[in-house]
């Protein structure tokens, strides 16, 4: 099973729609990005991601 991402918030995961915004999720996406402490983090800011988990950078 390959892993996905949402098309709205770029979580990655293995489901069809995400648990969090419950959009559905992509096969076609690039560039990993985990970000650990959202609150202290610059790139969480720049990127708009409030919750911690592994992300996409870019998903079609």
């Amino acid at each position: 099973m390959s892993q996905k991402a949402c098309v709205s918030c770029k979580r990655i995961s293995f489901k069809e729609r995400c648990s969090v915004c419950h959009n559905p999720t992509s096969d076609n996406w690039s560039g990993f990005l985990i970000i650990i402490d959202p609150e202290n983090s610059d790139v969480s800011k720049e990127l708009g991601i409030e919750l911690p988990g592994e992300f996409a950078l870019r998903v079609r």
